[in-house]
């Protein structure tokens, strides 16, 4: 038996659900009042994936660098290192003109990318202390940290 009104919700009751219209209001409210929220623009994004690949890169190339060492030569090792610093320098090179794209809008930079690529391999096909093996596999070290990012948040989201 119905005892009255009382057991339906009023429309003001806050027990209901609130419009779509609303819903929308509700939501940018908690966003901008709650303590926590923490909005990343996209060059903050930028650079922490710059970092997590230059940390890649360097722990690679530390483990690759030691294996070398142990199963190879220290010779074919330092050979392998310095490919390895040349990836990094090139690794930074590519990323600050990424940087400078996004502010200026237009790429720089690519010569001297290229003459480091053309010096490096010139010093370790002309000194005859270095193969040319280890230095270009150590240039490459930079590329497979790539690779590894990618599996990594292709993998596990």
């Amino acid at each position: 038996m119905l005892t009255g009104v009382s057991e339906f919700p009023s429309l003001t009751d806050s027990s209901l659900p609130p419009s779509q219209d609303n819903q929308q209001g509700l939501v940018e409210e908690s966003a901008s009042t709650s303590p926590g929220a923490q909005f990343s623009s996209p060059m903050d994004d930028y650079y922490a994936l710059q970092r997590e690949i230059f940390l890649t890169t360097l722990a690679m190339a530390i483990v690759i660098f030691g294996s070398t060492w142990w199963f190879y030569s220290l010779q074919t090792a330092l050979g392998y290192l310095l490919g390895a610093c040349t990836g990094i320098i090139y690794l930074r090179m590519l990323a600050r003109s990424v940087e400078r794209l996004g502010s200026q809008g237009k790429p720089s930079g690519g010569q001297s990318r290229l003459a480091l690529i053309a010096g490096i391999v010139i010093v370790a096909t002309q000194w005859d202390q270095l193969q040319f093996l280890p230095v270009f596999l150590g240039f490459l070290t930079y590329k497979a940290a790539l690779i590894v990012y990618t599996l990594r948040i292709s993998f596990i989201p």
